[in-house]
This record gives structure tokens, C-alpha cells and sequence, in this order.
């Protein structure tokens, strides 16, 4: 009778499988050690870290401080009241605030093209994204998801929303689906920087500027900026689709209810896509030649 077969055996009878998961475990690994190493550097300075941190906290909450100086002089703003504009900026911004904390950093990629320093990152036996995602990570990002989530708890207290199962597990879904999504712009955004090296604020545009895009209902956009958010790049399905179905609002291209269940496969479609583009991007570096 034949022995069963070893944790070793089954590894060499499935090596595709395997070679997909060790890179992904030693990634997260090499992410891990590296943001650790930065959170300890910004921690030896508590005092700087509380004001850098209230300062990014303090900078973000001006965006709000503008919706809330136009509904000084309006009821709505597209037909929403100041309950459920809150409700979508809390969404995006809390989601956007994840990402930005966890790669936030892949904005520098650009610059790393652009004089050669990105070749210390290729020589080392660890991931490339996961050295560019964690390097110089920034706790004090901590202020953004925090603003956020103040908001949101705002929106939640004075809104009154008739809730379902559905609803209440849609919440934290649409969050994280919402940051894997722009995860993948970022990364997306990164590998675009290996052809145009340091056009960041091309990057910015779609990240930073998608998020504030978020913060506002869809009435105020032309139909066809709302499409090109839905169909082209899948922003709205960070937090206008599901986030109308939590409040029982149409969404203005009469779609189905049930899109707004499908952040969470949009948002696994993103990241394959981004992480081809990566691969292809990384590919194609050359160094700058000196």
C-alpha cells in the first residue's frame, strides 16, 4: 500500500500553484519589514509624528470645510442633501485614505526611472513593487483615513437610512473594494511611469483626482464623465453605485440594482490588470544608460 504523499511531494506534484503563492508571501513579507522599518523611524520622534499627522489630518478636512461652505448657501447640491454628500465623501475618502497610507509612495516611482535609483531596488532579492510600495511609508497618511471615517460617521448619525442585511454588509465591503481599486490605479499609474518616467501628476490626476471626483454626487458630472467612470475606468464602483444603493438613490445611467454588489470582482479585475501592467512596465526598464 502506497505511503500518502509528503507536504514536500505535494509542493513538486503542484509547482505552479506554489510559484504563484511564494512570490506573493515573500512580497508581503519584504512590504511588512520595510513599512515597519519606516514606522519605527517616524515613531523615535513622537512629538514631529503628532503634528505631521494633525497636519494631513487638518489638510484634508479643508476639502470638506468647501462642501460645507456651499451648503451654506444651497439646500443640495444635485438634488443631495448634505447627509448624503457627507455619506459618499466619507466613502471615498476613508477608501482612498487606505491606499494611500498602505503604496501611497508609488508617486516617486517616477523619479526613481528618471536618475537610476530604481537599479538598487533590481539588485535586491525582494519583490520591486513591494520595495516601491513601502519606502518612505508614512503613518502620518493615518489622518486622511481618519477624517474620513469621522465623516462617515457623520453622514451615518444624521442620515436616516432603511437598513438591511445587505446594506450593513455592503458598507465595509464597499471600503476595502473600494481601496483595492485604487490600488490598482496606483500601481496601474506606476507602470506607466517606466514609459513616461517623472510625469507623476499625470498619476495624481487619476488617484487624487478620482477620489475628489468621488466626493461629490454623480448629478453634478455630464453623463458622459459618469460612463467614462463607470465603463472606462471603474471609479464609481468605489463608492457611487453601492454607495446610492445604501441610500436608495437611482444612479443616473439606470443601471440594475444588482451592480452594486460587484465592487468586490471589478475591484480583482483592476488589480490583475494593474499587476499585468506592471510586469510589462518593469520589463521594459532599461536603466538610464550612465
Amino acid at each position: 500500500m502506497a505511503e500518502p504523499p509528503t507536504g514536500t511531494e505535494e509542493r513538486a506534484a503542484a509547482p505552479d500553484a506554489w510559484a504563484d503563492v511564494t512570490p506573493l508571501r515573500d512580497g508581503l513579507r519584504a512590504y511588512l519589514l520595510i513599512a515597519g522599518m519606516w514606522v519605527r523611524s517616524t515613531m523615535a520622534y513622537r512629538a514631529s509624528f503628532a503634528m505631521t499627522a494633525f497636519g494631513n489630518f487638518a489638510a484634508t478636512a479643508l476639502d470638506f470645510v468647501a462642501i460645507l461652505l456651499m451648503f451654506s448657501r444651497v439646500d443640495e447640491l444635485g438634488g443631495y442633501s448634505l447627509g448624503e454628500v457627507a455619506f459618499l465623501y466619507g466613502l471615498s475618502s476613508t477608501a482612498f485614505g487606505l491606499t494611500d497610507l498602505a503604496i501611497g509612495s508609488m508617486d516617486r516611482l517616477g523619479r526613481r526611472v528618471r536618475d537610476g535609483t530604481l537599479d538598487t531596488l533590481l539588485v535586491r532579492p525582494v519583490p520591486v513593487l513591494a520595495q516601491v510600495a513601502a519606502d518612505r511609508f508614512a503613518l502620518r497618511r493615518l489622518g486622511r483615513v481618519t477624517q474620513g471615517l469621522l465623516v462617515l460617521g457623520y453622514a451615518l448619525a444624521v442620515l436616516d437610512i432603511e437598513w438591511t442585511a445587505a446594506k450593513v454588509l455592503l458598507m465595509p465591503v464597499m471600503v476595502v473594494s473600494g481601496a483595492a481599486v485604487f490600488a490598482a490605479v496606483f500601481v496601474a499609474g506606476g507602470a506607466f511611469q517606466f514609459v513616461a518616467q517623472d510625469a507623476s501628476e499625470v498619476q495624481n490626476s487619476f488617484t487624487y483626482g478620482g477620489t475628489t471626483l468621488l466626493q461629490y454626487p454623480p448629478t453634478v458630472f455630464a453623463k458622459e464623465l459618469v460612463r467614462g467612470v463607470t465603463f472606462v475606468l471603474p471609479l464609481a464602483f468605489v463608492n457611487w453605485l453601492p454607495g446610492l444603493y445604501v441610500l436608495g438613490r437611482p444612479y443616473p445611467l439606470d443601471l440594475p440594482q444588482w451592480v452594486a454588489f460587484l465592487p468586490p470582482p471589478v475591484a480583482a479585475v483592476c488589480c490583475a490588470l494593474a499587476g499585468l501592467a506592471w510586469r510589462a512596465g518593469l520589463r521594459s526598464y532599461r536603466s538610464t544608460g550612465s
